[in-house]
C-alpha cells in the first residue's frame, strides 16, 4: 500500500526527466551524453529516493513501532486494487528508468538492464521496511506485483521494441469515503492515497491493432480497467469509525472497458505541450465506459473518471 504515498512524487520525478531529456537533447548534438551528466542523473535518483523513504518514515510508519522481521500475507486486501496499485508503482519507475537512460545516452541493452528493472529495485528496499515495523510486514504478493509492473515495461521492448500496453492509473473520489466520517482522510489528498474505492487501473492499447487497421489513427486506444467498491476496510468492512456507524454495504471487483487516448503517440503536438502530455503518460482519461462487476451486474457510464 506505501507505494501509494509517491504518485504525486513519481509524476513530479517524470516530468522533471522529461525537461531534462529535452534540455540535453537541445544542447548536445552527440548522441552520448558526457560522464557528468550521468553522474548527475545518478544523484537526482539517488537524492528522489532518499527523499521518498525519509517521507515514509515521517508519514506512513511514523508512530509505528519496530519489531523483528516478520511476514505478511495480504494477498487478498481491498480485493487485490492495493496488488494493482505495487504492479503500477513498478511500472512507473521502470518505465521512467527505461526511457530515461535511453535519452541520457545509455544504449538499449544497458536502458533494459538497469532501467526497466528499476520498479523492483526502488521497492524492494520499502517491502524490507515493512518486514520491520508493527502493522504491517514482507509481503511476497507486493513483491510479485512490483517484479510484474518491472516486468511489463522489459517484456514489452523485447516482444515489440516499444510500450504497446500502457498502464494507466485513474481516480475520483467514491462516495464511500463521503460516508466515511474521516476513514479515509480528511484531505483531497489523503482521500487520493487512501481511498481505493476510487483507484481504477488500466490496461491500455491501440484499437487500431485490433480493428479498422488502416482507418483509427494510432494513438487512438482502448483500454480495459479493475477496480473495487463497498470497502470500508482492508479484508472486511469495518462497523462504525470515531464513534460514528458506517453504512453496511457489499464489496464488488469491477471489470471495465472504455476508450483512452496515448499521447506518446501524438506527432502533431505542440513542442511546448510535449512535457505536459507526456506527464500525462500514466493517466486514463474519462470516457464512456461499460461495466460487469462481481454482483454478476452490467452498467453502462457516459463518462467514467
Amino acid at each position: 500500500m506505501k507505494q501509494i504515498n509517491t504518485y504525486a512524487l513519481l509524476i513530479l520525478c517524470l516530468l522533471l526527466t522529461t525537461f531534462s531529456s529535452q534540455k540535453i537533447k537541445a544542447e548536445s548534438d552527440s548522441s552520448k551524453v558526457e560522464r557528468r551528466t550521468l553522474y548527475k542523473a545518478l544523484a537526482f535518483t539517488g537524492a528522489y529516493y532518499a527523499t521518498s523513504i525519509s517521507i515514509l518514515n515521517n508519514t506512513w510508519y511514523k508512530g509505528k513501532e519496530k519489531v523483528p522481521f516478520h511476514f505478511y500475507n495480504d494477498n487478498a486486501g481491498y480485493l487485490k486494487v492495493d496488488k494493482f496499485g505495487h504492479m503500477f508503482g513498478g511500472y512507473v519507475y521502470s518505465y521512467i528508468g527505461y526511457h530515461g537512460l535511453l535519452k541520457l545516452g545509455s544504449s538499449r541493452k544497458e536502458a533494459l538492464i538497469f532501467g526497466s528493472t528499476l520498479g523492483f529495485v526502488l521497492q524492494f528496499p520499502i517491502e524490507i521496511m515493512d518486514g520491520l515495523h508493527e502493522g504491517y510486514g514482507f509481503s511476497w504478493g507486493d513483491i510479485a506485483a512490483n517484479t510484474m509492473g518491472s516486468a511489463l515495461v522489459f517484456g514489452q521492448e523485447l516482444l515489440f521494441e516499444d510500450q504497446l500496453i500502457k498502464y494507466k492509473f485513474s481516480y475520483w473520489e467514491s462516495e464511500y469515503s463521503k460516508n466515511s466520517n474521516g476513514y479515509y482522510g480528511k484531505t483531497t489528498m489523503n482521500r487520493l492515497l487512501k481511498d481505493y474505492n476510487g483507484h481504477t487501473y488500466w490496461f491500455s492499447m491501440p484499437l487500431n491493432k485490433f480493428v479498422f487497421r488502416q482507418s483509427l489513427p494510432k494513438w487512438f486506444n482502448i483500454a480495459f480497467g479493475y477496480g473495487a467498491n463497498g470497502m470500508y476496510g482492508e479484508f472486511k468492512n469495518i462497523t462504525s469509525y470515531n464513534g460514528v456507524v458506517i453504512p453496511e454495504t457489499e464489496r464488488y471487483g469491477q471489470y471495465l472497458l472504455s476508450l483512452d487516448i496515448d499521447w506518446t503517440r501524438i506527432k502533431t503536438i505542440p513542442k511546448c505541450l510535449q512535457i505536459l502530455f507526456k506527464g500525462m503518460t500514466f493517466v486514463k482519461l474519462p470516457f464512456p465506459t461499460l461495466e460487469y462487476n462481481s454482483k454478476g451486474q452490467f452498467k453502462g457510464y457516459w463518462i467514467y473518471y
